[in-house]
C-alpha cells in the first residue's frame, strides 16, 4: 500500500524544516536549489510537501543548508 506525500507526517516535517532554515539563511528557492545540486521547481515542491524525497537528496539539502540530515526530520 503505498502513501501519497500529503498523508505522511514526516514529509511535512521535512518541507517545514528546510523552508525554515533557508529562510533563517536568508536564502531563495533557486539559491538553495543551486547549492543542493537539484532543479528550483523541486524546492518548492519538497516545501510544500508534495515530494516525497530520497535519502540521498535529504543529505544534498543537509548540507546546502549547514545541518545534520537528521536535524531535517525532527518535529520543530
Amino acid at each position: 500500500m503505498s502513501v501519497k506525500p500529503h498523508h505522511c507526517a514526516l514529509v511535512a516535517v521535512f518541507a517545514t524544516n528546510v523552508k525554515r532554515h533557508r529562510l533563517e539563511l536568508g536564502l531563495s528557492q533557486e539559491e538553495l536549489a543551486e547549492a543542493a545540486g537539484v532543479h528550483r521547481t523541486y524546492v518548492g515542491m519538497i516545501e510544500r510537501g508534495e515530494k516525497n524525497v530520497t535519502i540521498y537528496n535529504i543529505e544534498r539539502f543537509a548540507m546546502a543548508l549547514g545541518v545534520e540530515a537528521a536535524t531535517l526530520l525532527e518535529k520543530p
